[in-house]
């Protein structure tokens, strides 16, 4: 399952955010088998005696994530050598440790630089792109923004680093402006 996660993530284009797979906590999900291969699960159920289900979806070929594991990792595996889907898990684990750390650190500095509501344009121009871009997401997400994707975080991080006048940017579910050195959102 992670390898697929990652391998999904890389092909959208997604940030490391994506590429850390599924956390094993995610709020009340928990996923205690998660790094427990698939064959290793079905034997113990099989050793115990438990009847054991397959979600007909892992099998059906009009889902991506099913192609992903009949197609892609057994080619992947074939040509570059085994081990694949446990070395693409593990960059899945090393990218969650990464993506909680700028996490952490965004929330710190989202902060640092609210007032109110709002977002201070001067300070925040002053931190990195990277993590710039994970204190606007975090912002615009938890003013109502959502299916927030690369082109509105570069549009609205324009307003802070590339101001000229221009507009609103709307993203999904919130609408962002520039005002008296603030970003400000509107539902």
């Amino acid at each position: 399952d992670q390898a697929e996660t990652v391998l999904l993530g890389l092909a959208r284009g997604s940030g490391p955010r994506s590429l850390a797979g599924m956390a094993a906590r995610a709020g009340i999900f928990l996923r205690p088998l998660l790094d427990v291969p698939r064959a290793v699960t079905a034997a113990a159920c099989a050793e115990l005696g438990l009847r054991t289900w397959t979600d007909p979806h892992n099998t059906d070929p009009s889902y991506a994530r099913s192609r992903v594991r009949s197609t892609v990792l057994p080619v992947l595996e074939a040509e570059l050598g085994g081990g694949i889907a446990e070395a693409l898990a593990r960059t899945a684990a090393l990218a969650r440790e990464d993506a909680d750390l700028l996490d952490r650190i965004a929330a710190d500095t989202l902060a640092s630089v609210a007032v109110g509501a709002d977002l201070d344009c001067e300070a925040l121009a002053t931190v990195p792109a990277a993590l710039r871009r994970r204190v606007l997401r975090s912002w615009l997400q938890a003013g109502g923004g959502r299916d927030l994707g690369h082109v509105h975080l570069v549009a609205v991080d324009a307003l802070v680093i590339d101001w000229h006048g221009q507009g609103p940017i709307d993203v999904p579910g919130l609408s962002v402006r520039r005002a008296s050195g603030r970003l400000t959102p509107a539902r």
